[in-house]
């Protein structure tokens, strides 16, 4: 089937690089803050700026998806939060699940699935999910992660080059602006350094650390697998969204915690490491889940 092809296709080449990065720092010492900081302050930013100004978005799915989108985001954060605080887990506990629930893989697995599964007008309003993704991370995400009221977290975030990098790339885009001296190509070949780089990160973080994993890994890739993608088509159903929009926030949502989850919290707060093993264990569990999904939305 196409759409497993384009399974392997994408969790194949990030294990190799995870586990390069793994076998990397189980012998060789290195310093992972001055990495995750070269990958956080240049090359994602580059990233993102790249991402934003190349999107090919469709214009028709906007506004269905979006608020689709919205509203899964927010009935997920109740969700979770709502629980924690019935469970009586702590805040720090809350906070990672709502990390690796909140920040699907909405990039380059996500894409790369819906092109393959829904084709090229899947992929339109693809796209569409994962700005708004992106939006929510580097936006928002920072802020939330570090804490400290919202004022405070708004100060912080606008002093990141995360923030000015989706902006930036946004605005270009909607003005139809052309860099001069193919400088688009320089930023994307930065950013073409990111992913790789924050994958050997990853490894490295694990390898220099015991690997186990126990129930918030399997909570985390629960909600980020199940629960997010379920609320989504509970959400679509209810928003009665065309069939082509309603698919994509379903197989979206159905993505596992991204790789950048782990970035975030390993520099702005929270138990990194947990987060780390729960991209590993959910992008493996993605194999067992998005075939459920894709038969849910009718994709065989």
């Amino acid at each position: 089937m196409p759409h497993m092809q384009a399974l392997l296709n994408t969790v194949v080449p990030v294990a190799l690089v995870v586990l390069a990065g793994y076998l990397l720092g189980r012998r060789v010492p290195m310093d992972l803050t001055t990495l995750s900081r070269l990958t956080l302050y240049l090359l994602v930013p580059a990233l993102i700026f790249d991402a934003m100004y190349r999107a090919e978005y469709s214009r028709e799915g906007l506004l269905g998806l979006a608020l689709g989108f919205s509203l899964t985001y927010a009935l997920l954060f109740l969700a979770i939060w709502g629980g924690g605080r019935l469970l009586r887990l702590s805040p720090e506990a809350t906070k990672g699940l709502l990390v690796c629930s909140l920040f699907p893989n909405s990039g380059n697995m996500g894409l790369s699935l819906t092109f393959f599964a829904l084709g090229e007008e899947g992929l339109r309003r693809a796209v569409v999910y994962f700005i708004l993704s992106s939006v929510v991370m580097f936006g928002l995400g920072p802020a939330f992660i570090r804490g400290g009221g919202l004022q405070e977290g708004l100060r912080f975030t606008l002093r990141l080059p995360l923030f000015y990098a989706l902006f930036l790339g946004l605005l270009l885009k909607a003005l139809g602006i052309t860099l001069p001296f193919r400088l688009d190509e320089g930023i994307r070949l930065m950013g073409q350094a990111a992913i790789p780089v924050l994958l050997l990160t990853l490894g490295m973080q694990m390898g220099q650390t015991r690997f186990q994993v126990g129930a918030f890994e399997g909570v985390a890739s629960g909600l980020r697998l199940l629960l997010a993608p379920l609320l989504a088509y509970g959400v679509g159903f209810l928003l009665d969204l065309p069939r082509l929009e309603h698919q994509v926030l379903v197989l979206q949502s159905a993505t596992p915690v991204a790789v950048n989850a782990f970035l975030m919290t390993k520099e702005f707060g929270g138990d990194a490491l947990r987060v780390a093993r729960s991209v590993v264990v959910s992008t493996f569990l993605a194999f067992l889940t998005v075939p459920l999904f894709l038969l849910l939305i009718g994709v065989r």
